[in-house]
């Protein structure tokens, strides 16, 4: 198993870690499968009224999808299949609460995860990136995730930038990404308290104020991101240039 999950029945909290700390966190197909299977599950658990969801290790939250991942592709560009699609809370259907908890690396794929948790809590050591146009990558998904809840010209420079930015927590939380930055390892008791006090409302009026901050903003994600599997095709390098490229960008890095 890739993923822990912890729930308190007296809190109604669960906790849900990404157990890969030697990968990163990052996302193999399995872990996929199974965070797509816990907030099915989670829609249908009474007992659990809120969410937290965090990385275990300390040095990431999560870097997006693993570069091992093999996900084949059709031929057609308006067709991709991208294994992430799906991950986040809000795309399985669940409207209850979830609070992310991030230390370390997030990038990438990771904001699949965080652009549908309700609100992100840090702790200083945390650090947002987004590296696909260093690869020759396009970055469309996470950039629609992004701009749901961070200025545009912010959004616009982590993803220009690639790997040759990172955005501090502090920074993340100046532009709005981040609701709170705790000391070092503070995080994840933070959300745990945040996560505590919803559950302890009444559970149909927090799932309806989930979904109405949804709904205000769910006409121009969708259309947005209907718009990202063509993007991705036409834009991206082959695999194989893009790996060239990542085994480049990673020497050039070691010798810095």
């Amino acid at each position: 198993m890739t993923l822990r999950i912890a729930a308190d029945e007296d809190t109604g909290v669960a906790v849900v870690t990404l157990d890969r700390p030697a990968r990163l966190n990052a996302l193999d197909l399995a872990t996929v499968a199974e965070l797509r299977s816990a907030w099915d599950g989670f829609r249908y658990d009474d007992s659990v009224r809120a969410v937290v969801l965090t990385g275990a290790g300390g040095r990431a939250f999560s870097t997006g999808l693993d570069r091992g991942a093999e996900v084949p592709q059709p031929g057609s560009p308006y067709m991709v299949e991208d294994p992430l699609a799906a991950v986040g809370p809000k795309a399985a259907g669940l409207w209850k609460p979830v609070v992310a908890a991030v230390n370390g690396m997030a990038c990438g794929g990771a904001f699949y995860l965080l652009g549908e948790a309700e609100f992100v809590i840090a702790d200083e050591t945390a650090t947002f990136f987004d590296p696909h146009t260093t690869y020759g990558m396009v970055s469309a998904y996470e950039s629609v995730y992004l701009a749901q809840r961070t200025p545009f010209g912010e959004v616009a420079r982590m993803a220009l930038m690639g790997t040759a930015e990172r955005v501090s927590a502090r920074r993340a939380y100046e532009v709005g990404l981040v609701s709170e930055v705790t000391a070092p390892g503070g995080a994840l008791p933070a959300a745990v308290r945040c996560a505590t006090v919803i559950a302890s409302y009444p559970p149909e009026a927090v799932r309806g104020t989930v979904r109405a901050l949804w709904s205000a903003q769910e006409a121009t994600r969708t259309a947005a991101l209907s718009q990202a599997p063509h993007l991705v095709s036409l834009g991206n390098l082959p695999p194989a240039a893009q790996a060239e490229l990542f085994d480049t960008r990673r020497a050039d890095f070691r010798t810095r």
